[in-house]
């Protein structure tokens, strides 16, 4: 504007020098301003469009579209998210119970997501709706559900997703912080289901993405427990007493022994980023992680969004997870352990990855040599102890106060406080026709466990009862609280009566788990 008047002031008379010099000073003054604005406005504009980093600066995301989710089995990890905006997600994943190798000579009854042990990977966005399908094959013995880490909301999704088997369950969620995060299954007796391999990750890319590297790899180490020692051959079954004390007969990455080593080692080249995105299924053990001859160049702690740097080991609880990422400078072979260093040579913990490319003799000048990191094996070592018994039961009311302790500790999962069963899952105790029809019976059901079609109070039920591996005192405690609860018949069940019936051995059909 003030351009404009000092160009039209003056035009019937001619300007003097002074009004000239000052008409030109004016008119430079006005020019700096105005490209001091226009820097102004670029520079809020470049802040803006950092700070809301969606189509329309400014901005919340808009959803938009929608897609089926890209699910893989380990070591695999489908590609990376490239759009810049939330969309819905349907995730389907099948229950299936299949048995298959755990180690040389060594089968074993995995639970699974998706028919391999870990569960199938999942990549989803920031931001993202999520609708979740988990189907329980009907060959199925037993109801399972999912618990994701990644979602908010009170069970992470496991009470939304309890499915018997036959049947399908759908729930939803949005993915509201990005992270790596375990899922697993929540039903009870959960450590069990946990133990048989109900584990898997789901990664929620952060709305930016990650940083683009060479190769990523599904990495998830868990343990089992076996009735036999580490190498005993034949079909192993799982062994609960085990669990409880924490000692595992096989800690392994990827649901069994070498899957990720030799043959099936995952490669990459001299000069490439591996990014490794890394879970613990537990159900017990915390990892100490690490690859021998590498250090880790970002450690995303706990799979969150803090990042350590040069790390040569990690912890990863259980439950929990890690991303590492480092640089290949030399070619070989990098063994990967947990550095609870038994666990490695002696229980199966060891992951390899391939590295090819050109010697780099200034990096490292020794030569690779497998066989000194190969599993050792050996047998399990014990220590006597002595215990002291509890005080038996004297009179019915102790056998009902013991076997209260009992039910506690061990039937109230399944069969609930007040017992009333899970609906379609787990019969219930209270006021049942099954329980007072046949005391014998009963004994046979808690001692040798319990599977096909079973009518409880008119409703028919056809899951697992496991064995529970009680003493005849235990169960003679228990079932006499139980049939002095909630309606039940009052009967008292001595351990003689138990012992009666463990000497008639189990009968024809039931469920035995050696």
């Amino acid at each position: 504007m003030g351009f404009l008047l000092l160009s039209g002031c003056g035009e019937n008379r001619k300007l003097g020098p002074n009004e000239l010099k000052a008409q030109e000073a004016l008119r430079k003054e006005i020019e700096t301003i105005r490209q001091a604005a226009a820097m102004e406005t670029d520079v809020a504009a470049d802040t803006t469009a950092a700070q809301n980093p969606s189509d329309t600066p400014g901005e919340p995301e808009v959803m938009q579209g929608e897609e089926m989710a890209v699910l893989t089995d380990a070591p695999h990890v489908p590609p990376p998210i490239t759009r810049k905006h939330p969309t819905k997600v349907t995730i389907h994943l099948e229950v299936t119970e299949v048995v298959k190798r755990l180690s040389d000579g060594v089968d074993y009854t995995f639970w699974t997501f998706g028919g391999s042990v870990p569960g199938k990977f999942m990549r989803i966005r920031e931001g993202d709706y999520v609708e979740f399908h988990l189907a329980n094959h009907p060959d199925s013995k037993m109801p399972h559900n999912i618990d994701l880490h990644a979602v908010t909301g009170p069970g992470g999704g496991a009470a939304a997703s309890f499915t018997t088997p036959g049947h399908e369950s759908v729930f939803s969620f949005t993915a509201l912080n990005p992270g790596l995060y375990v899922y697993h299954c929540a039903t009870a007796p959960v450590g069990m289901h946990i133990a048989n391999g109900m584990y898997g990750l789901i990664l929620v890319e952060p709305k930016e993405g990650l940083p683009p590297v060479d190769r990523e790899y599904y990495v998830m180490q868990s343990e089992f427990y076996t009735k036999g020692a580490y190498g005993e051959g034949g079909l192993q079954p799982f062994d609960m007493e085990k669990a409880l004390r924490e000692d595992a007969d096989y800690v392994v990455f990827n649901g069994s022994v070498g899957a990720m080593a030799g043959d099936n080692a995952p490669t990459a080249r001299v000069g490439e980023t591996v990014r490794l995105f890394i879970g613990n299924g537990g159900p017990n053990l915390v990892s100490s992680f690490h690859v021998i001859g590498e250090i880790f160049d970002k450690v995303y702690v706990e799979g969150g969004s803090y990042v350590n740097e040069n790390v040569q080991s990690t912890m990863v609880p259980a439950g929990g997870s890690a991303i590492v990422e480092f640089k290949l400078d030399a070619p070989g072979t990098y063994i990967l352990v947990d550095h609870s260093i038994f666990r490695a040579f002696n229980k199966g913990a060891i992951a390899m990855i391939k590295a090819e490319g050109d010697e780099a003799q200034l990096v490292y000048s020794g030569k690779t040599d497998d066989r000194i990191y190969q599993p050792e094996g050996g047998a399990i070592q014990t220590i006597p102890q002595e215990a002291k018994p509890q005080p038996l039961a004297q009179n019915k009311q102790e056998r009902i106060e013991h076997g209260q302790i009992v039910y506690a500790q061990v039937c109230t999962a399944c069969h609930q406080a007040q017992g009333q069963g899970i609906p379609k899952a787990f019969p219930p105790l209270a006021q049942s026709d099954y329980l007072n029809a046949d005391v014998d019976r009963s004994i046979s059901a808690v001692m040798h466990g319990l599977a096909g079609k079973v009518t409880v109070n008119g409703e028919v039920y056809e899951s697992i009862m496991p064995q529970l591996g009680l003493d005849d005192e235990s169960i003679a405690n228990v079932l006499t609280y139980v049939y002095n609860k909630w309606g039940n018949n009052g009967t008292e069940v001595t351990p003689e009566m138990v012992a009666a019936v463990r000497e008639a051995g189990a009968p024809a059909s039931p469920l035995i788990v050696h």
